[in-house]
Formats: structure tokens, C-alpha cells, sequence
């Protein structure tokens, strides 16, 4: 009997900071909401290099990667399937404008984050604000 083997996604988000704040984007496609830029790693592109691919393309930034901030894995973080993924500081200049799967895009502080917060992005940004990692 052979057996089926099921592996979660890797993805990535990036915590851009720019301007005081953090960059957000607002999803276009289910979930709907504000996130994290960020997304799935492509077969053979390393997570740095995706970080910097989905900066790009939701954002319109160039980052520059600070540090690998955090893993998260929690089974439930996405809705949709199970995903584990690496998260980033970073840091740009520029004005961030929206892009692919973004409907909107801005820059918010701790005290002005949006209430609508997808996947556990709320819960990233708060481990982030509080220096937990």
C-alpha cells in the first residue's frame, strides 16, 4: 500500500520598514484584506531571493534584507492550506505603490494598523513591535 505524502508551502513576508512605519498591502484575491507583502517560493529560488521578488512585485520596492526575523508553521495561519513561512525585516526607500495580487498598499505604525489583518499577520507584527524575536 502505498502511502500519500502531503508537505506544507513555503512562503515568505516581509516586514518593510519605510517612512516610520511598515508597509502593508491590501489583498485582492481571498482573503481579502490587509497583509504582510509577500508569498510562495518558487521551485529553485531561494527564500531571500523570493523575499525580494515579492517585495518587488506588490510594492514596487527595492529592499535591502536586514535579517530573517522569524518562523512561523501554525496549521491554521492560512485558510486556505497548510503554509509555513519565513518572515523578514527589511528595509526600503521610495514610495510603495500597489502591485500583482495588491489592491492598495500603505505604511502604518503600531498605534494606526488597519482592524481587517489576514492569515496571522496581526500576530507577526505585534511579535515584531514587541521585540519578541
Amino acid at each position: 500500500m502505498e502511502r500519500e505524502y502531503r508537505n506544507p508551502f513555503p512562503t515568505v513576508d516581509i516586514i518593510i520598514e519605510i517612512d516610520g512605519g511598515v508597509v502593508l498591502v491590501k489583498r485582492k484575491n481571498p482573503p481579502h484584506g490587509w497583509a504582510l507583502p509577500g508569498g510562495f517560493v518558487d521551485y529553485g529560488e531561494s527564500l531571500e531571493d523570493a523575499a525580494i521578488r515579492e517585495a518587488r512585485e506588490e510594492t514596487g520596492l527595492e529592499i535591502e534584507l536586514i535579517r530573517q526575523f522569524h518562523t512561523y508553521s501554525a496549521p491554521g495561519r492560512d485558510p486556505r492550506f497548510h503554509t509555513i513561512t519565513t518572515v523578514y525585516i527589511a528595509r526600503a526607500e521610495g514610495t510603495p505603490r500597489a502591485g500583482d495580487d495588491a489592491g492598495e498598499v500603505g505604511v502604518f505604525t503600531r498605534d494606526t494598523l488597519p482592524e481587517d489583518i489576514v492569515f496571522d499577520h496581526r500576530d507577526i507584527l505585534e511579535d515584531y513591535f514587541t521585540n519578541r524575536y
